[in-house]
């Protein structure tokens, strides 16, 4: 099946809006609706559609953002799959596709996300990935996760 990333424009805007994250999980993560607003207010931000075929099953958003030693991390900010299309395998599968796009986009050593700590399905799933907490915290409480992105052309 066709899969890719997709910016988000005037034209998928609407279909992007409808995604839904499941009851139990929207303590967890911001609604698209609020991502949008926050990537319009914020141009570092950059959000995205996950789409199967041409069906959207997804949304991401990431950007570069300063950090207080003055280097720079590329984070991926939001991550998630619709709740119709969960447990299909969709949620690892496009975690690989943005992590390689973060790195084809970025050129990045590391990737940062943050995730409230009894969001247990999300902890599981980034450290499978090779993501570990590195100690800190965001300012929002949530715990940070930072994967290392190793250079596989050279092993």
């Amino acid at each position: 099946m066709f899969t890719e990333i997709r910016d988000i424009t005037a034209l998928n805007k609407e279909e992007i809006l409808t995604l839904r994250i499941a009851a139990n999980q929207q303590n967890f993560i911001e609604s698209t609706d609020q991502c949008l607003a926050e990537a319009e207010i914020d141009k570092r931000y950059i959000p995205v559609g996950l789409y199967r075929g041409n069906t959207a099953v997804g949304f991401a958003m990431y950007g570069m953002f300063p950090h207080v030693d003055n280097s720079e991390r590329v984070w991926l900010d939001r991550y998630f799959i619709d709740e119709r299309y969960q447990h299909k395998g969709l949620g690892k599968y496009f975690l690989q596709q943005l992590i390689n796009h973060l790195v084809a986009t970025y050129g990045c050593q590391n990737i940062y996300l943050s995730v409230y700590d009894d969001n247990l399905a999300a902890i599981q799933l980034y450290k499978n990935f090779g993501f570990i907490f590195n100690g800190e915290l965001d300012d929002k409480g949530e715990k940070v996760m930072v994967k290392e992105v190793h250079d596989h052309d050279n092993h």
